[in-house]
């Protein structure tokens, strides 16, 4: 697919490119690149890294006469999966993107389908082209926000089976989405020096922009893993508490049940002149006292609050 930056993103056939003046998009796969990309005119030859499985991040590099570098987005939807991987090039004419998975054309494809620009430029379809990356993330955010806020009300309301794996995934998920928006902003920040001189001055406020969305991104990410922590202490905290209150209602019985047991030892061992023996009123008699021995094991246990 190829396009040029005007009014809005223009399609057009690939061969158009070099006789127009207008700033381009691209979007070839990686057996296309290779074919094409003496075409282009940017003096690069892209390392095997960013036409392969190798991307592992997003990063941006300043070459000579280019600027290169790799995207590796993770999948918001499914965060166990691989997520998207996928290269580009740029100078001052345009940007090709380098991708076999499809997901560079769909992003380009909505910008065009959404935007229109009054002042079109590179560096506006770059800053609407990143916007589009992160564009769900504060929805993303909030949700997790509020999943955490409801596994606290459901550990303050002792309903908190199997709450502790959850907290981990939410941790590892909002870690990995860490990670990206610090590797955006430093996306963000080699955009904005410009070191080639492809952007214009004026412009460079978008990438800026960017950059502080994304800082905001980050700091909400850092307080929510934050709030993955506590919950986490909540959970231990409240799991420590049911333990302790186990080990107390436990040691109540224990201590109310040592002078029966001692009453039935002695009683068991059926000594032939133990007076109780003979006695019609010896085993009521031992009924009603172990009944006052449990009584008055409650009522002292109630009035030291340990029940």
């Amino acid at each position: 697919m190829y396009y040029l930056i005007n009014e809005t993103l223009t399609e057009i056939p690939k061969n158009d490119i070099r006789y127009n003046k207008s700033q381009y998009v691209a979007i070839l796969t990686a057996k296309e690149w290779v074919s094409m990309k003496d075409s282009f005119d940017m003096g690069i030859d892209i390392d095997t890294e960013f036409t392969t499985a190798e991307i592992n991040s997003t990063k941006a590099e300043v070459n000579y006469d280019s600027l290169t570098g790799t995207f590796f987005i993770p999948d918001r939807e499914n965060p166990l999966s691989e997520g998207t991987k996928f290269s580009f090039a740029l100078d001052e004419k345009g940007i090709v993107f380098i991708d076999d998975s499809g997901v560079a054309e769909s992003i380009v494809s909505d910008i065009k389908n959404t935007k229109k620009w009054r002042f079109p430029s590179l560096e506006r379809f770059l800053y609407d082209f990143l916007e589009q990356i992160i564009k769900s993330d504060r929805r993303l955010l909030e949700k997790y926000d509020k999943e955490l806020d409801d596994m606290e009300t459901a550990i303050l309301n002792d309903n908190d089976e199997e709450l502790s794996e959850r907290v981990n995934d939410i941790r590892s998920e909002i870690r990995d989405l860490r990670v990206h928006y610090e590797q955006l902003i430093d996306f963000g920040q080699e955009l904005e020096e410009n070191e080639n001189n492809f952007f214009h001055h004026e412009n460079l406020r978008y990438f800026r922009l960017f950059s502080n969305r994304v800082e905001r991104l980050k700091d909400s990410a850092v307080a929510i893993s934050d709030h993955a922590i506590q919950i986490r202490d909540i959970y231990k905290s409240h799991l420590d508490i049911k333990q302790n209150r186990i080990m107390t209602v436990l040691t109540v019985v224990t201590t109310i049940f040592m002078p029966l047991t001692l009453i039935a030892g002695w009683y068991g061992m059926n000594f032939r002149f133990m007076p109780e023996l003979e006695s019609p009123l010896g085993y009521p008699i031992i009924i009603i006292v172990s009944i006052l021995i449990v009584v008055g094991s409650l009522w002292f246990f109630k009035k030291k609050k340990w029940l």
